[in-house]
């Protein structure tokens, strides 16, 4: 799939090079249960680094496939926020994905809702107390 970004006059500012969002991190004050949180709720596995005084968790990555990498940081200054930047992460199977949600400890704070053309999306709290989106086509 390759997703193109267009300005209002529908020309073409980028197409199919590169994600615009390069990486993204969502603060967590205890990485071991939010890891557990994450990888129960989408059933992947995350690989921990560490750097300096960050611990990391990373979400799963693949060259050559849509959407952004990113990971869990545990660090000095990182504070987990509700309000803070919202990132959606793909559900291929939200009503399960929700179940999962409040077995592992989450809270869902909308449910599954339409948008249209563009399928679905949901908003969650993780265990961290960040907000959280999902985003299915079907």
């Amino acid at each position: 799939m390759v997703f193109s970004v267009y300005r209002v006059n529908k020309e073409a500012v980028m197409s199919g090079t590169h994600n615009p969002v390069g990486w993204f991190e969502i603060p967590v004050t205890d990485l071991d249960r939010a890891k557990t949180f994450y990888e129960t709720v989408f059933g992947f596995f995350m690989e921990e680094h560490v750097f300096g005084n960050a611990r990391t968790a990373w979400f799963p990555m693949a060259p050559d496939v849509g959407g952004a990498a990113g990971s869990l940081v545990q660090a000095d200054g990182c504070i987990p926020s509700r309000d803070g930047v919202l990132v959606y992460f793909t559900a291929p199977d939200m009503v399960s994905m929700l179940q999962r949600v409040s077995a592992a400890g989450g809270t869902v704070i909308t449910g599954r809702s339409a948008i249209g053309e563009y399928g679905f999306i949901a908003l969650v709290m993780d265990t961290e107390g960040n907000r959280i989106g999902l985003h299915s086509r079907v």
